[in-house]
């Protein structure tokens, strides 16, 4: 069996980090919103961020999906290998309890 090491702290932040992200994503407004023509100075170009603003939408709700199934994924792992690693740490204190004082390993 070989060696293995999770960097549980890392997982914490990088889910930590994944839900800040899907917060801004879904909180964060249309970016062509309040231009008109007079911003723009012409309707081509207001039609083209009209049609940016429906893309943006549906591709926002897309990511922030996205983001939280991976801030999911990774919480989870985190709390797996917390939990895992608590349960190996019990397990091996109680077999040092057991062992009578001197025993050779």
């Amino acid at each position: 069996m070989g060696d293995q090491e999770a960097d549980i702290a890392r997982i914490e932040e990088t889910a930590r980090s994944l839900g800040r992200i899907r917060d801004t994503f879904a909180e964060r407004a249309n970016p062509a919103e309040g231009y008109g023509v007079d911003d723009l100075g012409s309707d081509k170009i207001l039609d083209a961020f009209d049609t940016f603003a429906d893309n943006w939408k549906i591709h926002r709700r897309q990511l922030t999906e996205e983001l939280e199934k991976l801030h999911g994924i990774t919480k989870s792992a985190a709390q797996s290998y917390e939990g895992l690693d608590h349960e190996l740490a019990e397990a091996l204190r109680r077999t040092d309890q057991e062992q009578p004082k001197g025993a050779g390993r």
